[in-house]
Parts: structure tokens; C-alpha cells; sequence
């Protein structure tokens, strides 16, 4: 009960601030820009990472203020900071309740199946795949946020690889029956679970808390982010294989985004497609770069240098991984899903990936 109460607080604290942005926006139609700021207040993607650290939050903060000649400023949090359950920031988004914020397709999935298509466990092995992925199911994306939330799709970002961890050695997928691992999606799970693991959902904060503990042997976290937080430290092994990357969407509640004028909505839409663009380049940086760092090689050079032992992808796992794609994950996913989302993947996807939806 003390949850809910406090989330109601938030919510009848930020109807308030949504309401005055809306009334700012009004006023900004018709006042002079350079006396009248418009000022957004916008929901970042997790706290304490390199995509928040070095882009989103500069971007808001100096980049777009620049841009726009400080007729534009913006306040940003991390959405895991601003006490927001994951699972409700689409339905806070439709709701004006958060006029700009960012939405973990993993968890938001939970709800909505259909939205994590593009990134199930197994099906984008490296990034030249994932941007493929993501570009043909794009459109509809964005048409199932603005048909179902009211919300403008301004932005997909991702995160580096999201790969195992384990605390003792393994030596490929076979050797994962038994362990407990944490995971953050149920199409993770269902993959753990189908190779005979214990799957754990974890919030990405306590992973390494969990780790420590003993809650979980293994976890899954992306290359960088798992350095960033401490977990070469307290795990040997790490596969290089990509389950999956972690992919978020960022928009705009609609009547908070037409209510801007249109000079402003341009140059937020051009220059976020350049934060867009710096955030997938980085994210494949920082894939390489994270396996450099927990495994200690000398080419590290932003993280913290460990001892994991990289364990490579075999044939036999890459094998595995398409029997769990066309077995386990896709068909647990049509389950979640129903029928629309078999035409949707048959239609924008099996035709580059090979591998068809079939009705349950």
C-alpha cells in the first residue's frame, strides 16, 4: 500500500508539472522565444550508464540548449531515478503524466509483446543484424505507440551487447542446465529456461548485489554497463555471444509535442536523430569495449580492467541458438503475442531472417 500511495504522489505531482508544461507550451506559441524559454522536462534511460552518463543527459542539458540559441532548455532524470516503475512509463506517457520519456522495450513487453519483436533473445547475434531488425520493424513501431499510447516516437536507442556472466567457468550453452541466472525479460527466461537454468528477474541495480549474494550464479547485462558496475570483479566467465541488446524507445506524449511550435519540434526531431546515431555508434564501440575491459586486454581504455575469461562462440552455439530462436523463443512470444503479432513478424521480419511465425 505504501508503493501505490506513493506512486499516486508522483503521479498527482507530475500531472501538475505536465499540466504547467502544457500551458508553457501554449504561452510559447505566441511569446517572444528569446523572453519566454520553452522548458521540457524529459525521462531518461537508466541511471549510472554510459548511454545516460555521456549522451542523453549532456544532450538535454548543453547540447540542445546550444542548439536551439537557449530558447529551448530541458531538465532530464533517469527514469530508474524518478520514481518510475518501468512497466508504467507507456501508460504515464499517454497520460501527459510524462510529456518526453524513454520506455525499455524488454519491460514494457510485459504488457506489450508485440513491441519486443525487434530484440527477442537469440534473434540479432551482432549489430549488423540488429540495425537490419530494428530499421524494417520501425513503422510499426511507431504506429502501435501513437494507435495505442498517443505517443510521438522521436528516437529508438540501444544498448551494448547484453551477454552471460557466470561466477565459475563454462564452456558454451550446454554447460548452463542448473545454474540460476539472472535475467530481465521473460523471453530471457524462457531462453535460460529451455537450456535447463533457474531464470531470476532482476532489476539491472541489485545485479551485482545478487551476484555477491549468491542469489544468482550468472547474469545477464550488457558488456560495458556489466563493467560499469562492478561485475568482472565478481564474476571468471563471459560468453561473447549477444542474447540480446537492450532496446528503448523515446518520444512524446502527442498533445505535449504539438503543442510545441514548429520550428521547435524540427529541430528537437533533427537533433535527437543525431543523439540517435551517436548512441547505436557507441553502443558497438562499447560492445568491443567491454569484453576488452572485463577480460583485461591492453586495448581497454574507458573501463575498469578485470580477469573474465572471454568464452567464444562455437559452432554448436550457434546452432543451439537458432534451435532456441525457431523452438523456445519465437514460439513462446506468439503465445504472449496472438495472431496480430504472427502477421506483423511474417510480414516486416521472417523475410530478412529466415524463420517464420506460426499460429499457436
Amino acid at each position: 500500500m505504501a508503493g501505490t500511495a506513493g506512486l499516486r504522489r508522483w503521479i498527482g505531482c507530475a500531472f501538475v508539472v505536465a499540466l504547467a508544461f502544457s500551458s508553457a507550451m501554449a504561452g510559447a506559441q505566441t511569446a517572444n522565444p528569446a523572453e519566454a524559454p520553452i522548458r521540457l522536462k524529459v525521462v531518461g534511460g537508466l541511471a549510472d550508464v554510459s548511454q545516460y552518463l555521456r549522451y542523453e543527459e549532456p544532450f538535454w542539458r548543453r547540447r540542445l540548449p546550444e542548439a536551439s540559441g537557449g530558447r529551448i532548455q530541458a531538465e532530464i532524470a533517469p527514469f530508474d531515478r524518478s520514481g518510475i516503475r518501468a512497466q508504467e512509463m507507456l501508460a504515464l506517457m499517454r497520460l501527459g503524466v510524462v510529456p518526453f520519456g524513454t520506455a525499455l522495450l524488454a519491460i514494457v513487453s510485459t504488457e506489450e509483446p508485440e513491441f519486443n519483436a525487434v530484440d527477442l533473445p537469440t534473434v540479432n547475434p551482432d549489430m549488423a543484424a540488429l540495425r537490419r531488425t530494428v530499421a524494417l520493424y520501425r513503422p510499426h513501431l511507431e504506429e502501435l505507440l501513437a494507435e495505442r499510447y498517443d505517443v510521438e516516437l522521436l528516437a529508438i536507442y540501444t544498448y551494448p551487447a547484453q551477454v552471460l556472466f557466470c561466477r565459475t567457468g563454462f564452456s558454451g550453452l550446454s554447460d548452463l542446465a542448473g545454474r540460476r541466472i539472472r535475467t530481465s525479460s521473460v523471453g530471457q527466461s524462457e531462453m535460460f529456461a529451455a537450456l535447463g537454468a533457474t531464470p531470476v528477474v532482476i532489476p539491472f541495480g541489485e545485479t551485482l548485489a545478487a551476484l555477491r549474494s549468491g542469489v544468482v550464479e550468472c547474469a545477464v547485462t550488457g558488456t560495458l554497463s556489466a563493467n560499469a558496475i562492478g561485475l568482472h570483479e565478481v564474476t571468471t566467465h563471459m560468453h561473447s555471444m549477444a542474447i540480446t541488446w537492450g532496446l528503448s524507445v523515446f518520444g512524446a506524449n502527442r498533445a505535449a509535442w504539438n503543442a510545441l511550435p514548429d520550428w521547435a519540434r524540427t529541430l528537437i526531431r533533427e537533433e535527437v536523430a543525431g543523439l540517435e546515431r551517436e548512441i547505436w555508434n557507441a553502443a558497438e564501440i562499447e560492445t568491443g569495449e567491454g569484453i576488452a575491459c572485463n577480460a583485461g586486454q591492453p586495448s581497454c581504455s574507458s573501463g575498469r580492467r578485470g580477469n573474465v575469461t572471454i568464452v567464444p562462440v562455437s559452432e554448436a552455439d550457434q546452432a543451439r541458438r537458432l534451435r532456441l530462436l525457431t523452438e523456445t523463443v519465437l514460439p513462446g512470444w506468439v503465445r504472449r503475442c496472438g495472431e496480430a503479432c504472427v502477421a506483423a513478424w511474417n510480414t516486416r521480419l521472417a523475410p530478412s531472417l529466415g524463420v517464420m511465425a506460426q499460429p499457436d
